[in-house]
Order: structure tokens, then sequence, then C-alpha cells
């Protein structure tokens, strides 16, 4: 008889949010992949479960996938955790969930703590749709397409951040021209010292600036279109910019994130306002 893959929610901070269900799946798998084993391990020890434990992270959930299906045609029950809230959530495991249902076999989700319904929860933000887009790329094309899909929904946004990256973020969010959309920063969530900060994204910028930050954050970003800007909008700025001293890919980059400029556009805007005020292109 084929197994089970069992997808369980831990709690995110407060080991009291576990659920009764959630405590007798693990009590009764032949086997739990974990993203951290010895995370796991501890949590386990503090419910009073003893469950043998396989690592399942980024770097070898490829090699983890035909394991856990010759597992289920066995008959095993699997579970999948992650370091907190529910796997495969901006977390590793969506691969072997694939697996396992191309595979023909059951894959049971186990619901639980999560930290982007907390946090839209506490936010009093509208919850009625919204758009979760995890973690900010760090640069590049992939942080301007990712900061695109967040200026332009309509909907309420939730993203993860480290606090060492956070402030970066919100002051991003400053030059696209979002300072006094409403933002709310939650750290912590469900611990001792939980936080929840609302304002604006400057207010909260400047809020935060003056505190040590650190534990997980998520942010919750009120939703609403921006407005482009017009041609001679961006010239202006693109000629402040080099009147600054920046080189052509900063200006660019600037551009598209403040503007939401196509590359080709950016760059053009950059070379022209370089050229005018007759400073080298190099970056």
């Amino acid at each position: 008889m084929a197994g089970t893959l069992f997808l369980v929610s831990t709690p995110i901070g407060n080991l009291s949010d576990v659920s009764e269900r959630a405590l007798g799946v693990l009590a009764d798998v032949d086997v739990c992949y974990a993203e951290d084993t010895r995370h796991t391990g501890r949590m386990l020890a503090r419910l009073g479960l003893e469950v043998p434990l396989r690592s399942l992270h980024g770097h070898n959930e490829a090699a983890r996938v035909g394991e856990i299906v010759d597992r289920l045609n066995r008959g095993e029950r699997c579970a999948l955790v992650s370091d907190a809230g529910t796997p495969a959530i901006s977390d590793p495991g969506r691969a072997v969930v694939t697996a396992v249902h191309d595979a023909g076999l059951p894959v049971v989700p186990i619901p639980g703590p999560s930290a982007v319904t907390a946090a839209l929860a506490a936010s009093g933000l509208p919850a009625d749709r919204f758009l979760f887009l995890g973690f900010a790329p760090r640069r590049g094309s992939s942080r301007r397409a990712w900061f695109d899909r967040a200026l332009s929904s309509p909907f309420t946004v939730v993203v993860f951040e480290s606090p060492r990256r956070v402030l970066t973020l919100l002051e991003d969010f400053v030059a696209a021209g979002l300072a006094e959309r409403q933002c709310v920063v939650c750290r912590e969530l469900t611990k001792l010292h939980e936080d929840i900060v609302r304002g604006t994204v400057a207010e909260v910028g400047r809020r935060l600036d003056e505190e040590r930050l650190r534990g997980e954050i998520t942010l919750v970003l009120e939703g609403g279109e921006i407005e482009r800007a017009t041609p001679q909008e961006a010239d202006e700025r693109a000629a402040e910019l080099a009147a600054a001293g920046e080189g052509a890919r900063q200006i660019a980059s600037r551009l598209q994130l403040e503007f939401r400029l196509a590359r080709n556009e950016a760059y053009r805007c950059a070379l022209q306002a370089i050229q005018d005020h007759g400073t080298s292109i190099d970056d």
C-alpha cells in the first residue's frame, strides 16, 4: 500500500501554536524531512517526540526527490517540515510535492501557523486579495522585476526580508515614490519580543532606523498603482544624477527603480544626461 507525504506546518515562534493534528502526524510518521535537522530536532524534543530525521534543504532537494518517492511507494509515511511555518512557501519542498503528485501518490497538508497570514491580519490593510512576493532578490534584473510587481500591485503586498536588508528595502520603496504608502513591519511574530510597527513607508523607515533590528521580518505594503514619470521628469532626474557624478549604470538603475522605465529607455536617458553634462560615460 502506498504511503503518504504530509506537509506539516510548524510554529513560527511560539511552540504552543503547534496543532494537535500536527503532533499526531509527527508522532506517527516513519521519517521527517526537515530544512534544518538540528532546529527541528530541538523542536521535536521539546514536544516530547522522537522521529527519525533526514535533511531536505535548497541544496539537496533534487537528490531527495527519488528517495522520498521510493519510500512512499514502499508504504512509508513521510513528513516534510520547514524551520518555521508551512513547507514549500518560500522554503524548500515544491520539487518534492510535484514529484509525489506526478507519481500518483497522496499529498496531505497539515495547516498551521503562517507569518504571511499573521502579519496580514495584524496589519489592518485590505486582506480580501493580496500578493505574496517572498524575499526580494538582492540585485540585478530579478530585483527590478520584483519591484515592478510590488509597485504595480493594486492589492496589498506581503514580503519577507532579513533585518540586515529591511531598511534598504524601505529606502528603495521611498525612492520609487511610495513614501506615503501605508506599511506595516512585523518582527518576531508570536515570540516574546513580538513587535508590529505601522505607518507610512517613510515613517516606518525612520522608526526602524533608530533601533537595533533583529529577528525575522514580514512586511505588509498597501497596494495601489503609481503614476509613471513623464519623459521630461525622467530626463531631469537623469541630469541631476549625472551632475552628482553617477555613471551610466547607476543612473539607469535608479531610473528603472524610481520611474519604472524599461531598461533600454533608462540607459538612453542616462547616456544622454552624461553626454549633456560633459562627463565620461564610463561607469
